[in-house]
């Protein structure tokens, strides 16, 4: 291209030259036959190299009339000298530069040209096809322009094909789903807007100081290592993991592929970043499960060898203290001997102590199952239980007289209170409200169908509940595992409810929590009624009840879980009531309106997704003033009242209700 235009530069000024010449031979007519040899003489020489340049040239006179073009502009353009020699009108009809029409010579014979300026038009062909043309004009003295022309049309399209592909390479660096930065020289030269939104930083501020500085400490020497060997041309992993800091501080994770590239002279690294934080955290935690379960299997193991030495040890024990009880009763009181006896006594009662706590953490404690009345033991525990919780906790109990016997081992049962006390005090740390209940219940077809293993029949309930922080539904999932804890290190071993959970089972019970977060947690235990006498005094048995009574009313059932709405209206059905059903405040205003008649008792839920029960019960009773309110939960009645949801006085029933305890509920409050 240099040559050329130096070549076009050079032909230009011979030209020039050549025309000056003319103007000073036309003075005389000596002169003027001396210039039309030399005139003659110039065009043997020159016009052969016109006529065989690879551009186009043209001469075009003040008027704006071709006076000459060689080969190579036709050839352009596909006009010849024939064509374009018709005047003015030529260039007025916009032929071959449609856009301008007359007003090409006169843009011509402006400033631009006088400078020598290149110029780029869209030209009309003769064929009728549209070409790019590179113009380089120069106007002469006497208002002749000699015009250089250039096809430049495939170039144009491989700078617009180039300037589309920037385009598209823009476009999918910008809107990438991985950071792309490239670093050099220990900087960072580019980053794209992922890698800015993964840490936090501005471009300026990532190519403000090194990159090792972005990089978490521990990380640093292991990133500038690979960096350093990736420059060297040293074959890497193609990917690897480390860890930065964000502008905010937090650690985050990213997984990177490098690439060795030339960026602006020098050698650079072209890295794509992406952002795999979530998946650590995941695979860490799976990590935590898998080492929750090996110290589990670890514990088993001790626990298995525990209760083995502990049996046998229980066996030398039982000798020890059987010989030496003998021998105390056959001693004399002045015998010398009987103050040693005593002390080993002593001693084997100490030791058959801690077999004990052995056999209790390997779970291989022989259970002294007893018929035993669960109102007489939660009395006698009512003073231990007030120490453990302290004064910040009030403890609420409300235990049923008429309760019905069951079959458990008495210290292993008094192990489930304690446990579960402690529990609920850990849960409130600034105070609160531990209610105690006790009741007889029947479960039944409904209840066993959506619980494992549990039989309906006739159960005796211990609910334990509190007002503290609740639990998250992940928490609750994992609640009975092994091992489980919230609690800060060192502070929790994980084994107080799986303990709980396993003793319940044993018991031949069924143990279920509820809990949300900021509402509490109340755990429900249901353990087998016995109709067997008690150990120590025969207790008569209860008379057996009246069938369960019926209605004819009209009743709106509110309640969001589906399970729990149909199987409530399925026990009021069967009782012979009139039954409606909403899953929300919005339903059941729509079925308010849609019903003809009275509506005589409303059921629902106290803690619901966007209006709480006593709320939707003060806009119902606007259309049905006389109508009652039950509400249900599965929090007990002192922890609905202590949150402000449920007054003093209004009705209640804590689930999971038997049918017994429902349709008697609705009859009650009906009848009132």
């Amino acid at each position: 291209m240099e040559d050329q235009d130096k070549t076009k530069k050079q032909l230009i000024d011979e030209l020039v030259e050549l025309r000056n010449q003319i103007i000073k031979l036309e003075k005389t007519e000596t002169e003027l036959k001396r210039t039309e040899e030399l005139l003659e003489k110039e065009r043997e020489t020159f016009f052969p190299i016109l006529h065989k340049a690879p551009y186009g040239v043209a001469l075009i006179d003040k008027e704006g009339r071709f006076i000459y073009i060689n080969p190579s502009f036709t050839q352009i353009v596909g006009y010849t000298l024939q064509d374009v020699f018709s005047g003015k009108d030529w260039f007025h009809k916009g032929k071959p530069f449609p856009k301008y029409k007359g007003e090409i010579i006169k843009s011509w014979k402006k400033d631009v040209i006088q400078q020598g300026v290149d110029r780029i038009f869209s030209v009309v062909c003769k064929d009728g096809k549209i070409k790019e043309i590179e113009l380089k004009p120069t106007l002469l003295d006497d208002g002749t322009i000699i015009v250089i022309l250039s096809d430049i049309t495939e170039r144009k399209r491989s700078e617009e094909a180039l300037r589309e592909s920037e385009e598209k390479y823009h476009l999918v660096v910008e809107h990438a789903n991985q950071g792309i930065l490239i670093a050099q020289d220990g900087m960072i030269k580019f980053s794209n807007p992922k890698m800015l939104k993964i840490s936090g930083y501005s471009q300026e501020e990532l190519s403000s100081k090194p990159f090792t500085q972005f990089i978490y400490p521990d990380d640093r020497e292991m990133v500038v290592e690979n960096h350093l060997k990736r420059l060297q041309g040293i074959e890497l992993p193609h990917i690897y993991d480390f860890r930065i800091l964000d502008k905010d501080g937090n650690i985050k994770w990213l997984e990177i592929s490098a690439a060795l590239i030339t960026w602006e002279g020098g050698p650079a690294t072209l890295n794509f970043l992406s952002d795999i934080t979530e998946r650590k955290r995941a695979e860490e935690e799976m990590n935590t499960l898998q080492e929750q379960f090996r110290h589990s299997q670890k514990m088993e193991a001790i626990g298995r060898l525990a209760g083995g030495v502990a049996h046998d040890f229980n066996n030398l024990l039982t000798i020890i203290k059987g010989y030496s009880q003998l021998s105390l009763h056959e001693l004399k009181e002045e015998n010398p001997l009987k103050g040693n006896l005593e002390e080993i006594n002593r001693a084997s009662e100490k030791a058959a102590d801690l077999t004990r706590q052995l056999l209790s953490f390997s779970r291989s404690q022989m259970m002294e199952m007893k018929v035993i009345d669960l109102y007489t033991l939660l009395k006698n525990l009512d003073k231990m239980l007030r120490r453990v919780i302290g004064e910040d906790v009030k403890l609420i109990t409300c235990l049923a007289n008429d309760l019905g016997r069951v079959k458990a081992d008495p210290g292993q049962i008094e192990q489930v209170i304690i446990n579960l006390v402690v529990n609920a005090k850990d849960a409130m740390p600034s105070g609160g409200k531990l209610a105690i209940e006790t009741a007889n219940v029947e479960l039944d077809e409904v209840y066993a169908r959506s619980h494992i293993g549990v039989k309906p029949g006739r159960y005796v309930m211990l609910l334990v509940s509190d007002t503290g922080m609740g639990m998250a539904p992940e928490v609750k999932k994992k609640v009975f595992e092994p091992f489980f804890t919230t609690k800060e290190k060192d502070k929790g071993t994980g084994l107080g409810l799986s303990t709980v959970y396993g003793i319940v089972k044993q018991s031949g019970g069924d143990i279920w929590v509820y809990s949300e977060l900021g509402y509490g947690t109340t755990f429900k235990i249901y353990f087998p009624r016995v109709d067997e006498p008690q150990d120590i005094d025969e207790v008569k048995e209860k008379e057996v009840e009246e069938g369960l009574p019926r209605g004819d009313e009209t009743i709106l059932v509110v309640e969001d879980n589906e399970e729990v709405r149909k199987v409530t209206a399925r026990i009021l059905k069967m009782q012979g009531y009139r039954v409606l059903e909403a899953s929300n405040e919005g339903d059941a205003f729509s079925v308010c309106d849609q019903h003809d008649g009275p509506i005589h008792l409303m059921v629902t839920d106290i803690v619901m997704p966007k209006m709480h029960g006593p709320e939707l019960a003060k806009r119902v009773s606007s259309l049905y003033p006389e109508i009652v309110v039950i509400y249900m939960s599965g929090y007990v009645e002192d922890v609905i009242s202590h949150h402000g949801i449920l007054e003093k006085g209004m009705e209640y029933i804590q689930k999971p209700f038997t049918v017994n305890e429902l349709v008697r509920k609705v009859r009650e409050v009906l009848d009132k």
